[in-house]
């Protein structure tokens, strides 16, 4: 019996211990500046900055097949010829094969990262996927007809989807909570980027009266895989990834390799990781599997359902009339060349958003900036649709002056913040999964309002113009609505107190006030430990 008593409080001296280290952490993590953080964190950064710019490739290829279809070498290549006007142009059903074969590839590369980056870490899957899209890019380069060009942006996406979420997580849980924002959102800013490259690539090739003109595009997209590679394979592993592998030591040696901590800093990686395990164990508990259906179990589900509205939301507010500004240039006169010119402005003050979007988020929460984005661009809709009853030259200069408004304000609030969000809010064991389900909805969504968006403008179909607006504005008042009673605040919050708070099913409205400690008497995770450690000294 006292031998049993004893046991029992060695472990809970252990655990006591173990539960100091792990809320000394998190409390060095929550009151860490953006400057301590950089000069703590520099390599975490730059790992993250390195994966993430993987998505430059689907942001320029995705922006690039939009603007092809304005280009005449590639309209001749690949398009048919108009018998009466003469004119070549690819076929409405093939332009929707060739962006919907893209999303559906992107789906399908989804789901395989969810089971194969839990197996394997993320550095090997994302080497294997680089290494895939290289192979892939020879199939877009050489396709002799559309149906290869078609088979190749399936097979294109498949790297893509992957590339999606892993980049997203990877920086969710390499760096501390005042970084989070900073690196999550930046994956906005790789799109955008690749969006601006393929508008110049295109400018400087749409004038070509050769098959370069549409094969240097291409070619383009050999630029990135091989330098992230070499960079990947010297990058470390998520130290959650070890940890979820019960891998202590792992995760030490990877968490050193994230941090260049200096002599005069408070910094212990063994406490980092006690953080890391005390939340590991707290998820465990709350919810033991880690399959696709526990995101729809218990709390998980209301996580689940944060992180998918949030995803699509950037589709429901009217995003897709953004790749359209193009099109309505040229209604109003401007020439093809200049019309791309102008797009590149556009894209230009999406990049400054995105930039500016993260002295926002400084001083605001991400539901705060989601929730005012969302009216903002509410607004904006509704002015476009009232200007597109005016038929004149003047209104179709208005309207395009107004999407690049909203591109501005899109990427300044919306766009970038939804990336911070959709890695904040699953729990650590769920994230890939619940990310994965979450994009391949978004993807999903994607098609629908593709195929959706050339009816509503298709001049031979239900021709509305820019009248479509009024109906995305409809969308984008349910995104507000939503917002206002379903998003949470988690701007500060580690990733145990997150969990407390969704377990204690706080209302949405108050998780910036509602005080949780994961650390406190009476913990479930004290608990799980306690009993954990018991029955190891037993076996001993």
């Amino acid at each position: 019996m006292t031998d049993t008593k004893d046991v029992e409080n060695r472990a809970g001296t252990t655990l006591v211990a173990a539960n100091t280290e792990a809320q000394h952490a998190a409390t060095e993590e929550k009151t860490m500046t953006l400057v301590q953080a950089v000069k703590l964190y520099p390599k975490a950064v730059g790992w993250s900055v390195l994966l993430s710019s993987a998505l430059i490739m689907e942001g320029y290829d995705l922006a690039l097949l939009g603007s092809m279809y304005a280009s005449p070498q590639f309209n001749m290549k690949y398009g048919v010829q108009n018998p009466e006007s003469g004119k070549w142009s690819v076929p409405p059903n093939w332009q929707s094969a060739l962006s919907n074969g893209a999303r559906a590839g992107e789906v399908l590369g989804l789901l395989l990262c969810g089971v194969v980056s839990e197996r394997i870490g993320y550095r090997k899957t994302m080497i294997s996927s680089l290494i895939a899209m290289i192979a892939f890019i020879f199939i877009l380069f050489f396709a002799p007809n559309i149906q290869t060009l078609v088979i190749g942006e399936v097979f294109c996406g498949l790297p893509w989807g992957i590339f999606q979420t892993l980049t997203t997580q990877y920086a969710s849980e390499v760096s501390p909570v005042v970084l989070r924002p900073y690196l999550t959102t930046f994956v906005n800013m790789c799109w955008v980027m690749g969006q601006f490259i393929a508008a110049g690539v295109n400018r400087g090739c749409v004038q070509r009266s050769d098959q370069w003109a549409y094969r240097i595009p291409f070619a383009v997209q050999w630029l990135w895989p091989v330098p992230i590679i070499i960079g990947v394979a010297f990058a470390p592993e998520s130290p959650w990834w070890h940890v979820r592998r019960g891998d202590r030591a792992g995760a030490r040696v990877a968490l050193l390799r994230l941090t260049s901590p200096e002599k005069d800093t408070d910094f212990n990686p063994d406490d980092t990781i006690a953080m890391i395990e005390h939340t590991n164990e707290l998820e465990k508990q709350m919810s033991e599997g880690t399959t696709y259906m526990d995101c729809f179990k218990g709390v998980d589900l209301r996580r689940t359902e944060i992180v998918c509205v949030a995803w699509i939301a950037q589709t429901l507010v009217g995003t897709n009339i953004m790749g359209y500004f193009t099109y309505f240039m040229t209604k109003a006169g401007l020439p093809t060349v200049q019309s791309f010119n102008m797009s590149m402005i556009s894209l230009s003050l999406g990049l400054i958003g995105t930039l500016g979007s993260w002295f926002l988020m400084a001083s605001f929460g991400r539901r705060t900036i989601h929730f005012f984005g969302a009216c903002t661009l509410f607004i904006i809709l509704i002015i476009v649709g009232a200007i597109s009853t005016s038929d004149t030259t003047a209104s179709l200069w208005a309207i395009g002056g107004m999407l690049i408004l909203f591109v501005f304000v899109y990427d300044f609030t919306i766009g970038p913040v939804t990336y911070s969000i959709v890695a904040e809010m699953p729990s650590t064991r769920l994230k890939a999964k619940t990310i994965v389900l979450a994009r391949a909805l978004y993807n999903t969504s994607n098609i629908i309002v593709n195929v959706l968006t050339n009816y509503q403008l298709g001049e031979v179909s239900w021709n509305w113009g820019a009248k479509t607006a009024f109906f995305w504005a409809g969308t984008c008042g349910c995104v507000v609505i939503w917002c206002y009673f379903r998003l949470p605040e988690p701007k500060g919050r580690t990733y145990g107190e997150l969990d407390l708070l969704f377990q204690g099913r706080v209302s949405a409205r108050k998780f910036s006030s509602t005080s949780v400690d994961p650390y406190g008497h009476g913990s479930v995770a004290k608990q799980v430990q306690m009993e954990k450690q018991q029955s190891e000294f037993r076996e001993t």
